[in-house]
């Protein structure tokens, strides 16, 4: 995209035409905008359409082209800029390439010719608008629900969760870990995307000495275990629901403790030193999780 920029006197402001094509200013896409006081094109203009700026008698006409191409000149019925402007308007070229415009059709029918960057020095691109970007979503669990909340307002949550044990098998021993990975994106329109949020959603059991036994197995539906939210980001490792008093440790992938501590009431936190992408194995109490490190 290129971006010529016009000064209206009238507005007091920039007026900033921009089109898909990177090298084509169509034609009359000035025509009659008389409160022009300058215009400046950019180098990467290689076409200017008849009557580009009809109707629009401008003072200052700033070119950044380093090898111009012939445009309409002013007795052309179709020129590119009006007559009054040939005549009395000043135009500003490249360093170097004053000798190329005076010999270029249409550019040379300029009375007055300028090396340099016009009386307001370089005409910089505007800022490029700010996109905001939704933040990054929390994940939450409690009362059976999983829940997602964004500071920003007003968002949608784009979620993928996938149970590792929804799955054939075909041995006589099942190791059920009960454990779902959580994806979720907020995004909203207007805004960019946000990062995405990830955790591992899986359940301990708060009485594994009853397993196996009688009562147990009478009320099979009633064995307690506790949910435990993981999540993984830098060096960071937070642990949502796990029993006061349970030691946590995080090992690597080579069997390498990297930190442990004790749960508390609320969400425990571990430092580690691995890497984005890397694996993490997180023990609770007996229960070991792998988790993937964003």
């Amino acid at each position: 995209m290129f971006h010529i920029f016009c000064y209206d006197n009238r507005r007091t402001q920039k007026i900033n035409y921009s089109r898909t094509r990177p090298d084509e200013l169509g034609n009359e896409a000035f025509s009659w905008c008389s409160g022009l006081t300058s215009v400046t094109i950019g180098n990467s203009v290689t076409s200017i359409g008849q009557n580009a700026f009809y109707g629009a008698d401008i003072p200052t006409v700033v070119s950044l082209i380093e090898n111009p191409f012939t445009i309409e000149g002013k007795t052309s019925g179709g020129r590119t800029f009006t007559q009054n402007t040939f005549l009395n308007a000043t135009l500003y070229v490249p360093k170097g390439t004053i000798e190329k415009y005076k010999a270029t059709e249409g550019w040379k029918d300029f009375v007055f010719i300028e090396e340099g960057e016009g009386p307001g020095g370089d005409t910089p691109l505007p800022p490029t608008p700010e996109i905001k970007k939704c933040a990054t979503p929390s994940i939450s669990y409690s009362n059976g629900q999983l829940k997602f909340g964004c500071e920003t307002e007003g968002v949608e949550y784009q979620s993928i969760i996938t149970d590792t044990d929804i799955k054939d098998y075909t041995a006589g021993v099942i190791d059920l870990n009960v454990t779902y990975n959580i994806s979720v994106y907020a995004t909203k329109e207007g805004y960019k995307d946000s990062d995405v949020a990830t955790a591992t959603l899986c359940w301990i059991d708060a009485e594994p000495w009853a397993e196996g036994t009688k009562e147990a197995e009478d009320n099979v539906t009633e064995v307690k275990a506790m949910p435990v939210l993981i999540q993984a980001e830098g060096n960071i490792i937070s642990i949502q629901g796990a029993a006061e008093g349970t030691e946590i440790s995080v090992y690597n992938t080579s069997g390498n403790k990297l930190s442990s501590t004790i749960a508390n009431n609320g969400i425990t936190t571990l430092k580690t030193t691995l890497q984005t992408g890397s694996t993490a194995i997180v023990k609770i109490g007996e229960k070991s999780v792998k988790v993937l490190v964003r």
